[in-house]
């Protein structure tokens, strides 16, 4: 029966809904019950096996969480020994006079074969091995679990951040990001245990101790005064005894203690503990060349072991020999083929004509690695990701992002292109991470200073070695993979309208007319054009308006097409009718909309402006427009401060003009007429424009 199918049946018949509690129970009647001789020894035996199982699990995990059972193990065994204590105590005492193996073989041949049989060297040995684990392993592993309990907690805001980062980013996806914010509350939980356990085993040193010396001096006057015994055989057969019984006891426990240093000692990487070790010690041929000098100088000097030392050092300096001949073939370049020899060119032909990439990345030669799988490079996949993002929130799908290397950009710094053309440009260190600084850090880190090429931010180049710090001090902390990818995603996000092209359009349409054919039939081209349609989709990003809902918007459009075929007209009518939708992605959470309004003898103004503009073509008086733009931008900032977004609410009339005058000024602006809010919606002014 393999461990699946033992893991079913124990879920079949309920053991596992049991079988903590039983353990429990047990462990407390051992400290009751009179145990037998016999079954002393098959425990102590199990919980020797059991401290070897943990030791090796422990080893053999490659990250602290691998191994989240351990502080209730370290409970649980912790317990095992105390009741076992107990229990060999009682049989020590009440059968220790006859003879060293009255409380089971397992003691006794801890007494006799691991001490000799001398009680002095059997007290010394429990002696020092009570003090290296208490004093140095159990209190270091504490020591060690406290530390990276408080750093854990102090870094957690700052992962949190980075978690929301990269969703927002559409690095990763909602189950992603629920999973690893699953993981950063286990790892604080498990550091916080993990130090709370360290005590028990503490205890449990101390305990033995107490024991041993109450097993001695119990033994003593159990066998004097009860039994009769000689004073010199008493303290022969119950100082063996209760010196076996310690160190039968003390052996698990050093091991198990040795178990929680590794566990919470090791940083966390894709190797386990033994392969750690072997690449890190081992594989430094100069390191061990000097290592076997050293000790052979050492077998040379009159007075020491030269044969110990002389061919320890003849084993080094063969492995370092062995190692420095393997790295030398794994540098061994792979021979490259001939040179082919260049054919004529051909003459000039239209597949010389390459086409402009509508969106493009260039690269300098230091983020090459980046691109590339063979090196590990995951931006290609992060930006397959944020493509997919974009396509289920905004509702079409970008085009696809071609990737080049450029020599003539700095090794560091990538630009991206829109059909052909520069519009963004920034550096990302590879190798180093970007500390972002959201406004509420603690603290300043060394390093050069830069900002956040996405959205202006103020930011710090730092070294791996400080992540968790700068996470502790509430920095959003990106790799270099992440910082391009968010500005990517940024750059697509507020260039969507000009990536919605004619060809996207159609198969836009293409997809919406799968399930409703016959909408689609009649809209495309009987009542408008593609170009007509193409111009409304494009009003609609260009103010933020997600256009996921097609079939809302080309009925709409069939609705409206018959009396209009003005593209602006037709906007208007369509905003009005994903209002909700507007709102909702303006303010998703409450009933509550918090926005900006006109004074209304500003707002009679601009309705006589627009008025004459519209019969002699003239425009706002100069003035009341730099009052306008002047103060919409003042309660713009003022609204953001609060931690809202900047909306103003006009009259239908107004909102197309104005969403376009002020939109150059203030980018983050949302203008909303009052026919786009649900009749649900509570309208809350926090400022008004143009008031005296």
């Amino acid at each position: 029966m393999n461990a699946l199918n033992f893991s079913t049946w124990l879920n079949k018949v309920g053991a596992r809904a049991v079988a903590a509690p039983l353990i429990i129970i047990l462990l407390l009647a051992m400290m009751i019950l009179p145990l037998p001789a016999i079954v002393l020894d098959v425990l102590f035996s199990f919980n020797i096996a059991l401290a070897i199982l943990v030791l090796l699990i422990g080893l053999n995990t490659s990250k602290p969480l691998d191994f989240i059972a351990f502080p209730t193990v370290l409970l649980v065994t912790t317990m095992l020994r105390l009741s076992l204590n107990v229990a060999s105590t009682r049989v020590v005492l009440t059968e220790g006079h006859n003879g060293p193996d009255a409380a089971g073989k397992v003691i006794e041949a801890f007494g006799h074969f691991l001490i000799g049989g001398n009680y002095t060297v059997g007290i010394v040995v429990f002696v020092i091995l009570t003090i290296i684990n208490f004093t140095v392993v159990t209190k270091g592993a504490g020591r060690i679990a406290e530390v990276g309990a408080r750093f854990t907690l102090d870094a957690m805001p700052g992962k949190q951040m980075a978690i929301d980062a990269d969703l927002n980013a559409g690095l990763i996806g909602e189950d992603d990001a629920r999973a690893r914010r699953k993981e950063i509350g286990q790892e604080a939980e498990f550091y916080g245990a993990m130090d709370g356990a360290s005590k028990y085993v503490r205890g449990d040193a101390i305990a033995g101790i107490l024991v041993t010396v109450i097993n001695i001096i119990g033994g003593l006057i159990v066998g004097v005064v009860q039994h009769d015994m000689g004073f010199a055989d008493a303290v022969k057969n119950y100082t063996l005894l209760a010196i076996g019984d310690g160190l039968v006891a003390q052996i698990p426990s050093l091991v198990i203690s040795v178990a929680a240093g590794v566990v919470v000692s090791r940083v966390a990487n894709n190797q386990d503990i033994s392969g750690q070790l072997i690449s890190q010690l081992f594989t430094n041929s100069r390191a061990l060349f000097v290592t076997a000098g050293i000790v052979g100088g050492m077998g040379i000097i009159p007075g020491m072991p030269h044969f110990a030392f002389i061919l320890l050092g003849l084993i080094i300096a063969g492995l370092a020999y062995m190692v420095s001949e393997q790295k030398k073939h794994d540098d061994i370049p792979v021979a490259e083929a001939p040179p082919e020899i260049a054919p004529e060119p051909e003459e000039a032909s239209w597949g010389d004509v390459v086409p402009v990439d509508v969106i493009g990345l260039e690269v300098g030669y230091r983020l090459i690695p980046l691109v590339d799988k063979a090196q590990g490079g995951d931006l290609l996949k992060r930006i397959k990701g944020l493509r997919k993002k974009f396509a289920q929130e905004v509702g079409f799908l970008a085009p696809t992002v071609h990737i080049r290397d450029n020599l003539e950009l700095k090794p560091a710094a990538y630009r991206i292109t829109l059909k052909g053309v520069e519009i963004a440009t920034g550096e990302s260190h590879h190798g180093q991470f970007l500390a972002i600084n959201p406004g509420m850090v603690t603290g300043a880190l060394p390093g050069p200073i830069t900002s956040d090429p996405a959205f202006g931010l103020p930011a710090v180049w730092v070294d791996q070695s400080m992540r968790d710090q700068a996470q502790g001090m509430g920095y959003t902390v990106v790799d270099t993979s992440t910082v391009i990818a968010t500005h990517l995603n940024h750059i697509i996000t507020t260039h969507a309208a000009e990536l919605l092209g004619r060809q996207e359009v159609q198969q836009l349409i293409d997809h919406v007319g799968k399930d409703s054919p016959k909408l689609v039939e009649d809209l495309v081209p009987k009542m408008l054009s593609l170009a007509v349609i193409q111009k409304v989709l494009q009003n609609l990003l260009i103010e933020g308006v997600h256009i996921r809902d097609m079939r809302t918007i080309i009925e709409t459009l069939a609705e409206h097409a018959g009396r209009t075929q003005d593209s602006s007209e037709l906007t208007s009518l369509v905003r009005v009718q994903l209002g909700r939708a507007i709102v909702q992605q303006l303010f998703p959470a409450g009933d509550e909309v918090s926005v900006m309004a006109l004074d209304g003898h500003l707002e009679r103004l601009l309705i006589q402006a627009m008025q004459v503009n519209n019969s002699t073509g003239a425009a706002i008086e100069p003035g009341l427009a730099e009052t306008l733009a002047r103060q919409t931008e003042q309660a713009s900032r003022q609204q953001e401060q609060m931690g809202m977004t900047p909306v103003l609410l006009v009259p239908a009339a107004l909102r197309a003009a104005l969403a376009k005058f002020l939109r150059r000024a203030i980018p983050n602006l949302r203008v909303l007429s009052h026919e786009e809010l649900p009749d649900t919606k509570t309208i809350r002014v926090t400022s008004l424009i143009g008031a005296q």
